[in-house]
């Protein structure tokens, strides 16, 4: 056990994928959980599974993108269970595709969701996070470091919020907050899954040859799950994982290259 009993915590992008394996995990190790996404009746199937399981967990359905919802979702949380001690800013899917394609809307939306949506709720939850001497895990990916030709959204929000997490670490130390950055590499969520159906259906192949071609292009471990990212989330915001600090790390199975 990670003893996380008594811990109050906040997922953003909670309701499926990472966010969803994150919330079930912290929930798991005792933490209670407030989870938000745009999208209620997922929300409300994730808090079933988290309260079936014997742990406590509750939603506030909100578009984060709004200036003022974050802002939102750190009050309901202080008013549901009396506090926040971790914030886990998981939200943010951002349009893939060519340069020349993109417009100014979508690159737009991609930074309103992950990266503004990060800093606004850092700055709502700081006060909780400095009273309670809390953590704040951003996921934010490994593209941050590696962009590709179709991810110039994705890698430019991503790098932002790496330089975000490096900025605010410092004064982290300075009021007791403790900020760090999980990098994860392809992992099979929903999203992911559609992907490689749609490649599959194409190729004529499996679901399973598109994830080993897949490894064996990327030159890879193996893809990821959305558990695994959980695991280190939740060993992170332990006691165990108390000397991270500042930390960008990288989940991955070897798909960064670069030092």
């Amino acid at each position: 056990m990670l003893e996380l009993s008594g811990k109050i915590a906040i997922v953003t992008g909670g309701s499926r994928g990472i966010g969803r394996a994150v919330a079930q995990e912290l929930a798991k190790e005792g933490a209670s959980v407030m989870i938000s996404s745009r999208d209620a009746k997922n929300c409300e199937q994730t808090v079933g599974e988290i309260t079936n399981a014997r742990g406590v967990a509750d939603f506030t359905a909100l578009d984060l993108r709004q200036p003022d919802a974050p802002a939102k979702l750190a009050a309901a949380t202080v008013q549901k269970f009396g506090g926040i001690n971790i914030v886990v800013n998981n939200a943010g899917a951002t349009q893939r595709g060519d340069f020349l394609s993109l417009t100014d809307e979508q690159f737009i939306d991609g930074f309103a969701l992950k990266y503004y949506c990060t800093v606004r709720l850092t700055r709502a939850a700081w006060p909780e996070l400095k009273r309670r001497r809390g953590s704040i895990v951003n996921i934010i990916g490994a593209g941050g470091r590696t962009p590709g030709a179709h991810f110039a959204i994705g890698g430019s929000v991503n790098a932002a919020c790496l330089s975000f997490t490096k900025a605010i670490a410092e004064l982290g130390i300075a009021d007791g907050i403790q900020i760090n950055a999980v990098n994860p590499g392809p992992v099979r969520t929903d999203r992911q899954i559609v992907g490689m159906e749609a490649v599959a259906k194409r190729d004529g192949i499996s679901v399973d040859q598109v994830i080993a071609r897949m490894v064996k292009a990327q030159n890879i471990t193996r893809i990821g799950e959305p558990e695994d990212i959980a695991h280190l989330v939740a060993f992170i915001v332990s006691k165990k994982g108390s000397l991270l600090h500042g930390s960008l790390i990288d989940i991955e199975g070897g798909s960064t290259k670069t030092i």
